[in-house]
């Protein structure tokens, strides 16, 4: 029997659900399809994804140690910078690189921050690299820049 996805599904904890709501509302460009106490859905159809976010706010938080980063690859230079001017406008704080070698490719990207320290990156793939990353970093997440702006949803 063949199963059908229809999307992927991503959920994570977070401390306060409002802050996060609202970042992520901002990063997505839409409002949760479904919300309830301590909990918020949203369905996005570009990229398809099913992404949840709950509220623990005891919950020991340390995204380095479970999480690495969540993005979105899109098709060219201008897209990045397209999402890069839509989440200035609506006050995300964002980190940008350009031909940064990272996960054997050269890429453009940008990173955005969630208030519980979750990074995003939305990236163009530029050409292949026989290189892992321009300096191979042990301590941030996957080719992340050092320090990411945190947003003012933080």
């Amino acid at each position: 029997m063949n199963t059908t996805i229809l999307y992927p599904h991503i959920s994570l904890n977070v401390s306060k659900l409002d802050r996060s709501k609202a970042f992520y509302e901002a990063l997505f460009d839409t409002k949760p399809v479904k919300e309830r106490p301590g909990y918020a859905k949203f369905e996005l159809q570009n990229p398809k994804l099913n992404f949840a976010i709950n509220e623990r706010p005891n919950a020991s938080h340390s995204s380095e140690n479970v999480i690495n980063h969540f993005g979105f690859q899109v098709e060219t230079t201008d897209d990045v910078l397209a999402m890069l001017l839509r989440l200035k406008k609506v006050g995300l704080a964002t980190t940008s690189e350009e031909k940064v070698t990272c996960c054997y490719a050269v890429q453009d990207k940008t990173w955005v921050q969630d208030p519980d320290g979750v990074n995003w990156e939305v990236f163009a793939v530029l050409a292949d690299s026989d290189s892992y990353s321009d300096t191979e970093k042990s301590s941030v997440a996957c080719c992340a820049p050092e320090v990411i702006s945190i947003s003012s949803f933080a």
